[in-house]
This record gives C-alpha cells, sequence and structure tokens, in this order.
C-alpha cells in the first residue's frame, strides 16, 4: 500500500470527498433536539449513497477480534469523543454537544471528516472548547507542505489549545486514509519527543483530526466495544478533514461542511 496518491488518485478522492461532506451536511442539519441517532446514521447514508459512494465505517473492524462498526456515522455525544453508536433509544436532546464521524469509498478510495453540533443552549465554555476544537485544526493544516514534519501539524494544534488548558486526547491520532480507512503515518495532536520524524510529501493524504475535552486528556472505552469517553465525563469536541499534500501546501480533499 502506497502512502503517496497518483494525481489521478486524488482528483477521485476530491471527488468522494465532496459527497462525504455533502452527506455530513445532512446529517449536520438533521442534528436538532428531539432527533433520533438512527434517523441522522439513515439521513447520512442515503445521502452518500445517492451519489455512488458507499459507506467505510458500515461493517468496519480494528482487528479481527473487534465487533463490527454497526452503522454509517459515529454520533458521540457530550462526553463521548468518538466512535458513539447510533441506536433506537439513543434521542438527541436540548443541551448536547454531538460529534459527527464519517467515512466513504468512491472509485475504490477512502475518505474520512467529522464535525462537532452544538444544539440548542450551552456555556460559553463549550462553545469555545467547539470554536477552539475547529480552529485547532485550521492551524494544523496551515503548515503542511512538502518537507515539513508530521510533527509540525502535532505542534502547531498543539501550540494553540495548550494556552487554554483543554485536555488534548493522546490515545486517539489522525492519519493516512485514502487506500484504506486507517493507514501511516499515526498524526498526533501534541508534541512527543518519540514521535518519529516523519517528513511529508507531496501526494501523501491525511485526515487530520484534533479531540479535545474540557476536563482531562484521558479516555476509556465503553462496554459496547467501541465508544471511547472522557475518563472524568467532561464534554468533548471533534473536528476532522482529508488533505492532500502539495509542494507549497495542501489541498482540501473533505470541503468543509459549515462552510456553504
Amino acid at each position: 500500500m502506497s502512502l503517496i496518491k497518483t494525481p489521478v488518485e486524488i482528483e477521485k478522492l476530491k471527488l468522494g470527498g465532496a459527497i462525504l461532506s455533502r452527506a455530513l451536511r445532512c446529517a449536520m442539519d438533521a442534528c436538532v433536539a428531539g432527533a433520533s441517532t438512527v434517523e441522522i446514521d439513515r439521513i447520512a447514508r442515503e445521502s452518500m449513497e445517492s451519489e455512488g459512494a458507499k459507506p467505510s465505517f458500515l461493517g468496519y473492524q480494528i482487528s479481527s477480534d473487534d465487533p463490527e462498526y454497526p452503522g454509517t456515522i459515529c454520533i458521540s455525544i457530550n462526553d463521548e469523543v468518538v466512535h458513539g453508536l447510533a441506536t433506537p433509544n439513543r434521542i438527541i436532546k436540548d443541551g448536547d454537544v454531538v460529534g459527527l464521524d464519517i467515512g466513504c469509498w468512491y472509485e475504490g478510495l477512502a475518505t474520512d471528516m467529522a464535525s462537532t453540533v452544538i444544539v440548542g443552549d450551552v456555556s460559553s465554555k463549550v462553545k469555545e472548547l467547539v470554536a477552539d476544537t475547529r480552529e485547532s485544526l485550521v492551524r494544523g493544516i496551515s503548515v503542511i507542505k512538502a518537507g515539513a514534519l508530521i510533527s509540525d501539524i502535532s505542534g502547531a494544534v498543539e501550540s494553540y489549545l495548550k494556552p487554554k488548558k483543554y485536555g488534548i486526547v493522546r490515545d486517539l491520532v489522525g492519519h493516512g486514509v485514502g487506500h484504506a480507512v486507517h493507514e501511516e503515518p499515526q498524526v498526533p495532536n501534541f508534541k512527543d519527543p518519540r514521535q518519529p520524524k516523519i517528513r511529508l510529501k507531496e501526494g501523501m493524504v491525511l485526515a487530520i483530526e484534533p479531540m479535545v475535552t474540557l476536563g482531562d486528556w484521558r479516555v476509556a472505552q465503553k462496554n459496547d466495544g467501541w465508544t471511547i469517553v472522557t475518563r472524568d465525563h467532561s464534554i468533548a469536541a471533534h473536528f476532522e478533514v482529508t488533505i492532500a499534500v502539495t509542494a507549497e501546501g495542501y489541498e482540501l480533499i473533505t470541503p468543509w461542511p459549515d462552510v456553504k
């Protein structure tokens, strides 16, 4: 599996990324108080399938010993960081903070993205958390270009978030994407002296995804085998885009779903 995608593959990824962004936009619009998580999942799936794409998360396994993911979109609410499940009895409520993480296959290539939706009234601290998490992603991708280091992305995200005293989740990271749902290299959201020095090369395709909490960074997995929650039950936010590295910067593969 090559970490470098050809120009033809990148053009196909952009087509798939646009389909994925539209599906995420549909899910975001449906994420309102009283909405069923199962209905949001259905809307996202029908959106991408209507354009010839297939959900990449549905049936996904981290390893052969793990359960298959049962849905199209990960719906993570409040203290759930990622991988939350859509089930019939899960209803979105006023005051919820909802992470929506989605991926698709199109023309044999995978893209990945996420956004966080505030439903109804929340505190100013929660609003700031969501806005700052998104901004940290903007800061992270701003340093991307051929010849830069993966750690430059990590440092840009961390340097924005750390002074604000947020918890930057360490057990979950960004990653390569394209030929598989998850590829090397890993892209942490914090600088780690043990992090290998990997230089970005033109044609690399990466999913950059800060996961940030109002409390501690430590996380745990629920008994469902998928949902990752904050150990201290603090609110979490998550944003993600897929990009392709270019000589001078990056090309956005998955358009921002909250920019119309």
